[in-house]
């Protein structure tokens, strides 16, 4: 009769340790994802802005003109389209950009300004099923070489442009 009196604890305490260990593998897989979700944020003049992205690392890839190829749309991140979200109208490159929810692309250049273009069709996958005639905006935009590497695809909000680097590349767009 003993043996049974401890056998409901040790199962109960057996199942409890099972828990943990499952909740810590779960976590292990989130954190090496090969491009792991990644969210920047900031204000620009009164509008709060959101980018929403999958950050992919160079691995020592080239990315500019290979992996990431020049002249076709690329969806400026991995995985599901970038978003752009702004809760107010803003001034982008000069252009206006009513407040909303936007998938964001890049097309890069080899030679000349690349273009970042913000569309309507916010949940895509990827550029898959871009739709040019969904575009609110386009704006040329140049690339300048970034002060240090960055392995990982960043973006950042300050307060008068958002800035997007990669490898050895910062692409400033202008906004107000």
């Amino acid at each position: 009769m003993k043996i049974k009196q401890f056998t409901k604890p040790i199962l109960l305490a057996s199942i409890f340790c099972l828990f943990f260990i499952m909740s810590g593998w779960a976590q292990v897989g989130s954190e090496t994802k090969p491009s792991p979700p990644a969210t920047a944020t900031g204000t620009i003049s009164d509008a709060n802005i959101t980018i929403n992205y999958s950050s992919p690392g160079v691995k020592d890839r080239i990315i500019w003109g290979q992996l990431v190829p020049f002249e076709k749309v690329w969806r400026a991140g991995a995985n599901e389209a970038t978003t752009f979200q702004t809760d107010k109208d803003i001034m982008v490159e000069g252009k206006k950009l009513p407040a909303g929810i936007y998938s964001f692309f890049i097309i890069p250049k080899e030679k000349n300004n690349w273009v970042a273009i913000f569309n309507s069709e916010a949940k895509q996958w990827g550029a898959y099923k871009y739709d040019a005639s969904k575009d609110v905006l386009r704006v040329d935009v140049s690339p300048q070489n970034s002060e240090k590497m960055y392995e990982r695809l960043t973006y950042e909000v300050t307060p008068s442009k958002t800035i997007m680097y990669w490898a050895n590349l910062a692409l400033p767009i202008s906004m107000k």
